[in-house]
């Protein structure tokens, strides 16, 4: 490993930073469209440490997690696995915020390829809102689950599709919502388009092999910038 690799490895005093921190970097940096060159200039630091670690266990220290939070547009206690076990939105509100509309393209780019999102269904004891995993495909958010569960019951009629990101340090986010006709994929061309773009088995386990596709018929979003936070003037 490289001088600087060491220098980044060790923890304020010589602690060690906690949690499985390679696999959030390597998914946040995927979802943000960003090579590991592209992420090292960004947290000035050396493509090859990016890799070490993402593939290897590290503990980088305080300063590195800091710099390397703002190149990937989120916070230290996220990347650390921190806020795990946390409802977000605990913190107060910033400092002259400001809520803004987003434009459509921008929406679907903050939707990116893959993800967790949340969809909209009526349960037989009322309307219910489920975490799903969903890919994007030509402007369409897709998701897997079983015969019976409850996501399927979003396909023959409209829903909505909820995805958003929060910055707890900085009391600030976005929210992309999509509203439109689910319906189930039945043709062989289009399961297999779709088995091939999942990024991963749902997390929930269990054989999930119904995909339900959503058609965008209407598209919003909203993001709250807070003046000094970062990514803002």
């Amino acid at each position: 490993m490289s001088g600087q690799a060491h220098s980044e490895a060790a923890g304020p005093g010589g602690g060690r930073a906690t949690g499985d921190i390679g696999r959030r970097v390597a998914a946040r940096r995927r979802q943000l469209g960003l090579s590991r060159e592209d992420l090292a200039l960004r947290a000035a630091s050396a493509p090859g440490y990016i890799e070490y670690l993402e593939e290897k266990t590290a503990a980088p220290g305080m300063g590195f997690l800091l710099r390397l939070a703002d190149a990937l547009e989120t916070t230290v206690t996220a990347l650390t696995g921190g806020d795990a076990e946390q409802a977000r939105g605990v913190g107060r509100a910033g400092y002259h915020p400001q809520l803004v509309e987003l434009g459509t393209d921008e929406c679907w780019t903050l939707l990116g390829t893959h993800g967790v999102g949340r969809v909209a269904v009526t349960a037989p004891d009322g309307p219910a809102i489920l975490p799903v995993n969903y890919v994007v495909a030509d402007r369409e958010v897709a998701f897997r689950t079983s015969a019976g569960a409850l996501p399927g019951r979003a396909a023959g009629g409209e829903t909505a599709f909820e995805v958003d990101h929060i910055d707890e340090a900085f009391s600030q986010g976005w929210s992309v919502l999509v509203v439109g006709a689910a319906r189930t994929v039945t043709d062989e061309a289009g399961v297999s388009r779709l088995d091939g773009l999942a990024y991963s088995e749902p997390w929930a386990g269990g054989e999930r092999d119904l995909w339900i596709a959503l058609s965008a018929e209407r598209v919003t979003g909203r993001r709250i910038l807070v003046r000094g936070a970062p990514g803002t003037m």
